[in-house]
């Protein structure tokens, strides 16, 4: 995973969404302690300033140094460079000790993840029914964008998104499924009936240039300028160009729909 993001670690954190507040308040009131949150997958950090409000200790993980270097510096905040495959004694050592976190989340990352591993990683860390406080895992992701009153630029995008798809790796395919289907064995945490996905939405305000910007952040952009193809070529820029309106420096919103999965560990 961090290949695919090493060569647009500034674009990614220049122009991927923030998440709102309310995904946040919603998820510390199902969480019954707020000493230690951990961000998998922390990337530039898009998740931890917010969740760092709430708990009074967070630790974020990612696998590229190169996106953490472009992650918030905050006095509760602790990141840690890891290696793909960090082993669950080591998680121990560099996260916490077993129970002993409060909160797991994942921000727009989970389907990278070995998924029956992590959750192996995720029970050994989070608190259990046993100790008194239900340990909560979060994972989140935002599926495609779409600009307010503009739908002819949301008309050149799905042409873009459907000529992009050979570039996209297959765990893509969960976030276009908006983790519905995904195998998600933990319990519906209290005040719900069912693990989700709970659907939220954030916005963000982009001119032409720092929406094109975005696209150049996907990671199926660098797979396909790797293999020669430019998917943002002139033709297509001259189109996105005037579904804008003909100027570029015009901003609009741009809305992100936000789908979540969230649960409780099972008791043993």
């Amino acid at each position: 995973m961090a290949n695919l993001f090493l060569k647009q670690a500034k674009q990614y954190a220049a122009t991927r969404p923030s998440y709102p507040p309310e995904l946040f308040e919603f998820i510390a009131s199902k969480t019954a302690g707020r000493d230690l949150a951990w961000d998998v997958g922390t990337g530039s950090g898009q998740a931890v300033a917010s969740l760092a409000k709430l708990y009074k200790n967070v630790v974020g993980t990612d696998t590229s140094a190169q996106q953490l270097d472009y992650a918030p510096r905050l006095p509760n905040v602790r990141y840690v460079h890891t290696p793909p495959d960090l082993p669950l004694a080591d998680i121990h050592a560099t996260v916490a000790p077993p129970g002993f976190v409060d909160l797991v989340t994942v921000a727009q990352a989970f389907h990278w993840l070995d998924l029956p591993r992590f959750y192996e990683q995720v029970r050994s860390v989070l608190r259990a029914p046993r100790h008194g406080r239900d340990g909560v895992l979060a994972a989140w992701c935002y599926t495609e964008p779409c600009v307010e009153g503009a739908a002819a630029v949301d008309d050149a995008f799905w042409r873009l998104y459907a000529a992009s798809q050979p570039y996209w790796a297959p765990n893509r395919r969960m976030v276009d499924d908006r983790y519905s289907s995904v195998d998600f064995p933990f319990d519906p945490v209290d005040g719900e009936t069912h693990t989700g996905p709970f659907e939220f939405s954030t916005e963000r305000r982009m001119d032409l240039d720092d929406y094109l910007t975005y696209i150049t952040s996907w990671s199926a952009y660098q797979t396909a300028k790797e293999k020669g193809i430019e998917l943002l070529d002139e033709a297509t820029v001259r189109v996105f160009d005037e579904a804008w309106g003909g100027d570029r420096a015009e901003v609009k919103t741009v809305r992100y729909p936000i789908f979540i999965r969230i649960g409780k560990v099972r008791p043993e």
